[in-house]
């Protein structure tokens, strides 16, 4: 069975990914999803493409948010993700 993947992109010492981050963790307990956490830092290509827009959230391999958490959204994908598995 193919779980789904949600993929965090941040960088270190930013409030907003730290706020996020719990955010999601809170999401995880309703919704069971693989959580990916990628620091843009580390690669010149994600600076450049989401340094102005971080965090973003990719929920396999599609782009579903940036900035603040929109929980209800990012929950509703999950759970339709799930129920297409």
């Amino acid at each position: 069975m193919k779980q789904t993947v949600l993929t965090f992109y941040t960088r270190r010492r930013c409030p907003l990914c730290e706020k996020a981050k719990s955010e999601l963790m809170e999401l995880q307990n309703e919704h069971p999803f693989l959580f990916e956490e990628i620091d843009i830092e580390e690669s010149d290509e994600l600076t450049e493409q989401y340094g102005l827009m971080i965090p973003v959230f990719v929920l396999d391999g599609e782009e579903v948010g940036f900035g603040h958490v929109n929980k209800f959204d990012i929950s509703k994908r999950l759970q339709e993700k799930t129920l297409s598995l």
